[in-house]
């Protein structure tokens, strides 16, 4: 599993938006140079971002992106599963009881592997605040 190019970007830019003094708004276009995001798909990002309540956007002269809450109240799944949605390892994972997902669900051994293992992912992504992570040396 490899989480989207998209994604990634989210990450960097919410990172970024998190070493600026509270309230402080950073222009989309410092942040795609810093981050070297290409600036037509930061504005995607942004905007997705911004639907799931991570970011505030304004326009104008004085405007550009704010984070929407504190870093230590936004994780790292929150930022991925905004853009590439929920985290699947695989088909079979996450729908139990959707008839036709897999033949081999009622008796597979290797289902509880990819549950054990989302799980853990997940966990550990929303463990993940990005106060944290900026406190962290480079």
């Amino acid at each position: 599993m490899q989480i989207t190019r998209q994604a990634d970007y989210a990450v960097r830019a919410i990172l970024h938006l998190a070493r600026l003094e509270p309230n402080q708004r950073a222009a989309t276009s410092a942040v795609a140079k810093e981050q070297r995001i290409p600036p037509p798909f930061l504005a995607k990002i942004v905007s997705q971002l911004s639907i799931a309540g991570l970011l505030h956007t304004s326009r104008g002269a004085r405007g550009g992106v704010t984070l929407a809450r504190e870093p230590k109240d936004i994780t790292l799944l929150e930022v991925i599963e905004a853009i590439d949605g929920p985290i699947q390892l695989n088909q079979c994972v996450g729908n139990v009881g959707d008839d036709g997902v897999c033949p081999f669900e009622k008796d597979c051994p290797i289902k509880p592997v990819w549950c054990d293992a989302q799980n853990e992912l997940v966990t550990r992504l929303k463990g993940a605040n990005f106060a944290d992570l900026i406190a962290q040396p480079a």
